[in-house]
């Protein structure tokens, strides 16, 4: 048994998806949540940005004494993944590998951030390891800044999902890949546009899996129940995050904290 706390973070609430599906399938685990307010969003910032505020954030969570880190950031899942996991001595999942190996599909499409769509890491996995899917992709940017400043419940969210996804009615897609945390906000605006005919994969349920299966093959879960505890640390607004926490993902904590960005 390990009682230390799972770490994740992301760049402000769309990570929030990912600690409800690690909460459900693992209630008895401890929980530290990052969610980096102030610099959201991170799909439109370069490569070598997302590298550090990723590092600075690894090294904030593990000095919590967590036991593992969660990438729960499409972003920082495509760009900062590959290096994080050679510089640090943790393990640390990120939310596009678990997702890629349980496709099921053969034309898919992903949405996700500029930053994620142009680095192509999920077609790069997907076709790893389905080498013959169909892959239709789409940088959908507004969608962070929709859910981050609680509009997904709107017309303007309306709006926005017919510019983004229109597309995608022409190339048949049979599953949708919401290839960014925030996404799954959108979830029922997005299958009501595509009047259920589409699969919507979300990226959180794989993910949560994969720590599940991580875990367990190290003997590393926390079988104590009834004193755990989910703490949270943002760079911006306790307040605004608390309120929007528990809108969007019935997110409550036991602690909210602020920690300025530049006293990573």
């Amino acid at each position: 048994m390990n009682n230390q706390p799972i770490g994740l973070f992301d760049s402000g609430l769309g990570g929030l998806t990912v600690l409800s599906e690690l909460k459900n399938l693992m209630p008895n685990e401890n929980y530290i949540y990052f969610g980096d307010t102030a610099r959201v969003p991170y799909g439109s910032k370069s490569k070598e940005t997302i590298i550090e505020y990723s590092r600075q954030i690894i090294r904030f969570l593990i000095s919590k004494n967590v036991k593992m880190i969660i990438i729960a950031c499409g972003t920082a899942s495509s760009l900062a993944f590959d290096t994080v996991k050679k510089e640090f001595d943790i393990p640390i999942i990120n939310v596009i590998t678990p997702t890629a190996k349980s496709i099921e599909s053969s034309n898919i499409g992903v949405v996700a951030t500029n930053a994620t769509i142009k680095s192509n890491a999920w077609k790069k996995e997907i076709l790893k390891n389905h080498p013959n899917v169909k892959i239709t992709s789409k940088a959908c940017p507004l969608f962070v800044p929709i859910v981050e400043e609680g509009l997904a419940n709107t017309k303007i969210a309306d709006s926005v999902i017919d510019l983004y996804l229109k597309d995608f009615s022409k190339s048949k897609i049979d599953s949708l890949i919401l290839g960014c945390t925030h996404y799954p906000i959108l979830a029922k605006k997005i299958n009501k546009y595509f009047q259920g005919k589409v699969n919507l994969i979300n990226i959180n349920k794989a993910c949560a899996k994969e720590a599940l299966s991580s875990l367990k093959k190290k003997s590393q879960l926390n079988t104590q129940s009834g004193k755990n505890y989910t703490y949270a640390y943002t760079t911006d607004s306790t307040l605004s995050f608390k309120k929007n926490a528990k809108l969007f993902c019935n997110c409550t904590f036991d602690k909210i904290s602020q920690i300025k960005a530049d006293k990573l």
